[in-house]
């Protein structure tokens, strides 16, 4: 059998034949057109050398029109089997609150003018034809982020001999999403790729899932999320602007950021500085560095809040837990600054001399039989007398002793001098223990009482400068001996200041290591564990 060339060449021979009759001499002429209409046809050496998918393809092309749906029937919808392949989760934008993933998307329906004979066209079954001869839906992403004039790769479309048509698009989707930071860095991402016909109704094309499941065999893990799960949803909506329904599919998309890098950058850190802050109470006062320490950990503190929140999205509707975190800890390291400042004011109210208040001294010190149990041993044993200052107290009394006995023989030497002590001549040994006690502590008097022996004038003459001087080593011992247990009372008065005020900072170490271990505990560890997945 010899096939017709579908491109005929019609030639056109115009015949034009005069017939001229004449009746008689003067007959009349009439003019007669013929036109001869030959079909030319292809030889059998030129048919064989069109390709089969050319001849295909001017077969199947034929008055085809690509602006109307393939449907012959215009009741009738045509179905779109949409499927979804996730290749790659690029990137999310918490600042601007858009995923970016890398997809296939799988389109198929049936185009009821794509349909052939297989055995006419060399057993052909499967045709690829450019996607821009062919009625394509137009299904895009309502929760679309970018530029609709981006457009999609014009990738070619699988037709098969039944009319089935399968266009698979590779694509980079940026889509919207709702980014809930308040778990943050331990958050849970809930996204959704909404896929719909843009102009046409449900009762012109309907929309439905190709697969139960998203393909992942060709997924690149990410990074920095990680992928939980994937969910089909199909919907039915009926808008404002249309009584018509518009079904849609929609790809529900669940990540999970991974903690490991915000472990090492954000929340180690954090947690050292806090360590820092009970660092203050563990300073002593006396090194002049106990305010610097806390003002340097609260500007670390607020630094590192800046580079944490530019990672943020700026929104007012969620605060991270992070942020909460970071806010707590410099809350408390205003308030040790602040109490600080109370510790220093404390240590150094000693000078005053004045003594503790009862109480103050009751709420931080105790009492005698229940003291505090922020003191230290020594304190305890201070303030119950029994501290190992005893060496010192028995030091200050022997020297109280020794004072006193030298005041009481210099008594003895006046009296003596005045002629109204005891008569040396009744009892020589005492006499004698008299005068070498004398000549032990004051040579020189002693010298003076042997000139005393030689001459009655002369010592009538020193009687009164001796009296005199007498009286003068009196007053001095009597006034070291006050000055010396004044100083002795001064001196513990400081030491009750600085032992209130390291007592004081043993307390607010304990308050606020709690604060900052409960803080850390119920923010980073029980907080994220209780966020519903």
């Amino acid at each position: 059998m010899m096939f017709v060339d579908n491109l005929c060449v019609w030639i056109s021979v115009i015949s034009s034949i005069l017939v001229c009759g004449v009746s008689g001499c003067g007959g009349k002429g009439t003019n007669i057109v013929e036109i001869k209409l030959v079909e030319v046809q292809r030889t059998p050496e030129e048919m064989a050398n069109i390709p089969d998918e050319q001849r295909l393809m001017n077969h199947i092309m034929r008055g085809y029109e690509k602006a109307v749906r393939p449907v012959r029937n215009a009741t009738t919808a045509v179905i779109i089997r949409m499927g979804l392949t996730l290749t790659q989760i690029f990137d999310m934008d918490e600042k601007n609150q858009v995923l970016v993933t890398n997809v296939w998307l799988d389109q198929e329906w049936v185009d009821e003018f794509l349909t052939w004979n297989p055995m006419m066209f060399n057993n052909i079954t499967m045709l690829r034809i450019p996607c821009h001869k062919l009625w394509l839906p137009d299904i895009v992403l309502y929760n679309n982020a970018a530029e609709y004039t981006d457009g999609l790769m014009p990738a070619n479309a699988m037709v098969a001999s039944d009319g089935n048509v399968f266009w698979p698009v590779p694509t980079k989707l940026q889509s919207s999403c709702k980014v809930d930071v308040t778990y943050f860095p331990f958050d849970i991402q809930r996204c959704r790729l909404k896929f719909g016909s843009w102009t046409y109704d449900g009762y012109q094309v309907d929309i439905t899932n190709r697969t139960t499941e998203v393909d992942l065999s060709n997924y690149v893990v990410n990074g920095e999320w990680e992928l939980i799960r994937i969910k089909i949803v199909r919907n039915v909506v009926r808008y404002a602007c249309c009584d018509e329904p518009f079904p849609d599919v929609t790809f529900y998309v669940t990540i999970r950021r991974r903690t490991l890098y915000y472990m090492y950058n954000v929340v180690f850190p954090c947690v050292m500085m806090s360590a820092l802050t009970l660092l203050v109470f563990c300073l002593p006062p006396d090194s002049g560095e106990k305010i610097a320490l806390g003002i340097t950990v609260l500007l670390a503190f607020s630094v590192f809040m800046l580079a944490v929140a530019e990672n943020l999205p700026e929104t007012s509707e969620f605060v991270p837990l992070i942020s909460i975190y970071l806010t707590i800890v410099m809350s408390l390291t205003s308030v040790s600054v602040i109490m600080t400042v109370f510790v220093l004011n404390l240590h150094h109210r000693g000078p005053d001399k004045r003594a503790i208040p009862g109480w103050l001294r009751k709420i931080f010190l105790g009492s005698y039989r229940h003291p505090s149990i922020f003191l230290s041993n020594n304190d305890r044993c201070f303030l119950n007398h029994c501290s190992s200052n005893e060496g010192n107290f028995m030091r200050n009394l022997s020297l109280k002793l020794t004072l006193e006995n030298i005041a009481q023989e210099l008594k003895d030497e006046l009296s003596l001098d005045n002629g109204v002590g005891e008569p040396l001549s009744n009892d020589t040994h005492s006499q004698n223990t008299s005068q070498d006690r004398r000549d032990r502590a004051y040579p020189t008097l002693s010298g003076v009482s042997g000139e005393h022996s030689h001459g009655h004038s002369k010592q009538s003459n020193s009687r009164g400068k001796f009296t005199k001087s007498y009286e003068d080593i009196l007053f001095s011992l009597t006034r070291i001996l006050d000055k010396h247990e004044k100083e002795e009372k001064d001196y513990e008065v400081m030491q009750d200041w600085r032992r209130l005020a390291q007592t004081v900072d043993r307390i607010l170490f304990c308050i606020f290591l709690a604060g900052t271990v409960i803080s850390t505990l119920a923010i980073l560890v029980i907080a994220p564990a209780t966020q519903p997945v």
